[in-house]
C-alpha cells in the first residue's frame, strides 16, 4: 500500500479501530453516547465493504460505576474484579449499539501470553478471520481478570498494535482525546502545533511524547508512539485522531487531514516475521560490532558469531533475542540457533571454528536471516 495518507485510507480494506478510555469514560462511568457514535461509524465502514476490528477500553469505568466504587481501585485484585464486572456492561452496550444497525459483535479477551505461543497466536488469528467472514465485529480487550505483569500487553495501544500485526491490517486508527501528536503539550501551551505527519519515529519523537505529562504517561501519547513504531516498521500506517470529533471515522476515510499520520515502511512484513519481531518477548540481547550491524541492516545478511561483542541474559536455543549495534541501540529481534552459554563461547570467532570451540556445529549462523526482523527506523 502506498505511503500517501489519502491513498492508504482510501485503499484500506482491513481496519483496526482503537478507542481509548478518555473517549469512552465520563465522570459517572461509561460514555454510552460515545459507544453508540463509534459503533454507528464502524457500521458505515462495514457497509462500504471494509473489515473492522474494534479494540476498546472502558471496562474499568463501567465496572466502577456498576459496583458503586468512589474511584478506580488501587489494589490489583479490586481492579481486576471491577474490570470483570465492567466487561459485561461494556460488551452489552456495544451489542445494543451495533444491533441498531443490523450488526453482530463478538467479545475477544486476550493476554500477551495468548499471542506469544505460536499455536494460540494462529488460533486467535483464525478465529478473528472467521468472525470477519461472518460479518461479525470483534470487540477486543485485554483479559484484565487473569492478567499479571508477565502476560500483560501493558495498555490497549500495545494490544491494538498486536492485533494489527496479527491480522495483517491495512491501517490502525487510534482514537484518543487529543487531535494527534503535538510539538509540545497543548494543555499548557496555547502555541502548541499539531504534527500532521511523522515519517520516522526516532528518539526525538519518543522524547517529545514522553515530555507530555499527566494522564498521558500511562496508556497515553508515549504508548501510542511505541505502538506506531511497531506497526510502521511492519509496513502498516497509523493515525492518531480525536475520538470526540463528530463523525471522526467518516471524516478520516473521506480524506480529511485530521490527526497525525505515521508513515509505514514500504514493504509489509509477513505474519510470521511480525510475530517474531513484535509479539514475542525477548529473553536477552546480543550486541554486535559496526560491521555486523551494517551487514544485517543494509545487506540483508544473517548474524554470524564473528560480529558478536557481548551477550546479555540467559536464554535457550530458539528464544527471541534483541540485536543491538554498538551503544546497545536495538536494531532487531531474531530467533537464536544457539543458547546464550554457547554464544559466549563462540562470539568473535569465524563460523568454521564453531566446532572447535563447542565440539559440534549445527548451524553457521547465530540468527538466520529468515528468523531475523529489523525493527530500527530505517528502510
Amino acid at each position: 500500500m502506498a505511503n500517501n495518507r489519502k491513498t492508504s485510507l482510501k485503499q484500506a480494506k482491513r481496519i483496526i479501530v482503537k478507542v481509548g478510555s478518555g473517549v469512552l469514560t465520563r465522570s459517572d462511568g461509561l460514555n454510552t453516547t460515545a459507544v453508540r457514535s463509534i459503533s454507528h461509524q464502524i457500521c458505515k465502514l462495514i457497509d462500504r465493504g471494509k473489515e473492522v476490528l474494534l479494540v476498546t477500553s472502558g471496562a474499568m469505568a463501567s465496572g466502577v460505576k456498576k459496583v458503586s466504587l468512589p474511584r478506580r481501585p488501587d489494589e490489583l485484585p479490586k481492579r481486576q474484579a471491577a474490570a470483570a464486572v465492567g466487561q459485561a456492561g461494556l460488551i452489552m452496550e456495544y451489542e445494543k449499539a451495533f444491533d441498531r444497525f443490523g450488526k453482530k459483535v463478538a467479545q475477544i479477551l486476550l493476554t500477551s501470553d495468548d499471542l506469544s505461543n505460536r499455536r494460540r497466536y494462529l488460533n486467535a488469528r483464525n478465529t478473528l478471520f472467521t468472525l470477519l467472514s461472518w460479518q461479525v465485529v470483534p470487540v477486543i480487550n485485554e483479559n484484565d481478570t487473569v492478567s499479571i505483569a508477565e502476560i500483560q500487553f501493558g495498555d490497549n495501544d500495545n494490544l491494538a498494535a498486536m492485533i494489527a500485526l496479527l491480522m495483517d491490517a491495512d491501517i490502525l486508527i487510534n482514537l484518543t482525546v487529543t487531535d494527534g501528536l503535538f510539538d509540545s503539550d497543548p494543555r499548557s501551551n496555547d502555541n502548541a502545533e499539531l504534527i500532521p505527519m511523522v515519517s520516522t519515529i526516532g528518539r526525538d519523537i519518543e522524547k517529545l511524547a514522553s515530555d507530555i505529562p499527566g494522564a498521558l504517561n500511562f496508556g497515553g501519547m508515549l504508548s501510542k508512539i511505541k505502538a506506531a513504531k511497531k506497526i510502521t516498521a511492519a509496513g502498516i500506517p497509523m493515525v492518531i485522531a480525536n475520538g470526540n470529533t463528530p463523525k471522526i471515522l467518516e471524516k478520516l476515510f473521506a480524506g480529511k487531514d485530521l490527526g497525525t499520520y505515521f508513515v509505514p515502511k514500504t514493504e509489509k512484513l509477513a505474519s510470521r516475521k511480525c510475530w517474531i519481531g513484535f509479539t514475542l518477548k525477548p529473553k536477552g540481547l546480543i550486541e554486535i560490532d559496526a560491521g555486523a550491524a551494517a551487514a544485517v541492516l543494509t545487506r540483508g545478511k544473517s548474524l554470524l558469531p564473528s560480529g558478536i561483542t557481548a551477550v546479555a541474559g540467559d536464554f535457550d536455543v530458539g528464544a527471541a533475542v534483541e540485536l543491538a549495534k554498538p551503544g546497545r541501540e536495538v536494531i532487531g529481534v531474531g530467533l537464536v540457533n544457539y543458547s546464550a552459554e554457547d554464544i559466549r563461547k563462540i562470539m568473535g570467532c569465524r563460523s568454521e571454528k564453531i566446532k572447535d570451540r563447542l565440539g559440534y556445529k549445527p548451524y553457521d549462523e547465530i540468527i538466520h536471516r529468515d528468523n531475523l526482523v529489523i525493527t530500527a527506523a530505517c528502510d
